[in-house]
């Protein structure tokens, strides 16, 4: 929800622009403040453990975005007292419980080919 939301709120500017992030997610901020993507990016978007990244098609596009847009990434506290990332906490518990949504298969797609990958190995153990 965090990657989409960025990037949703980047493809609503009509201009290249600064634009200040402010997130409760430290894997969305860090991934740009800490340099992972670059990382990933050098290593065929796998991480340090060379685990394929997950949802690389909603990090690639906000790379993309934030190759347009000059981007800062600021860390809040969830559930604090940020009236604003409240907000945006209700919205998104709103929207996930809401039925008919699109499967997300940037996300769901790699975990079943674990879990496949799990069982056979899992199967050879056995038998």
């Amino acid at each position: 929800m965090e990657l989409m939301a960025v990037i949703r709120a980047l493809e609503s500017l009509n201009q290249p622009c600064l634009v200040n992030i402010y997130t409760d997610s430290r894997y969305v901020r860090d991934a740009f403040e800490q340099g992972w993507i670059k990382k990933w990016k050098r290593n065929g978007w796998k991480t340090r453990l060379e685990e394929a990244v997950l949802n690389k098609d909603l990090w690639t596009r906000l790379v993309e975005l934030c190759e347009v847009h000059q981007c800062r990434f600021h860390w809040v506290k969830g559930h604090g007292r940020t009236r604003e990332n409240n907000r945006c906490d209700e919205l998104a518990v709103a929207t996930a419980k809401r039925t008919g949504l699109l499967p997300d298969l940037g996300y769901e797609e790699p975990r079943r080919a674990l879990s496949r990958l799990a069982a056979s190995e899992q199967v050879k153990r056995i038998g």
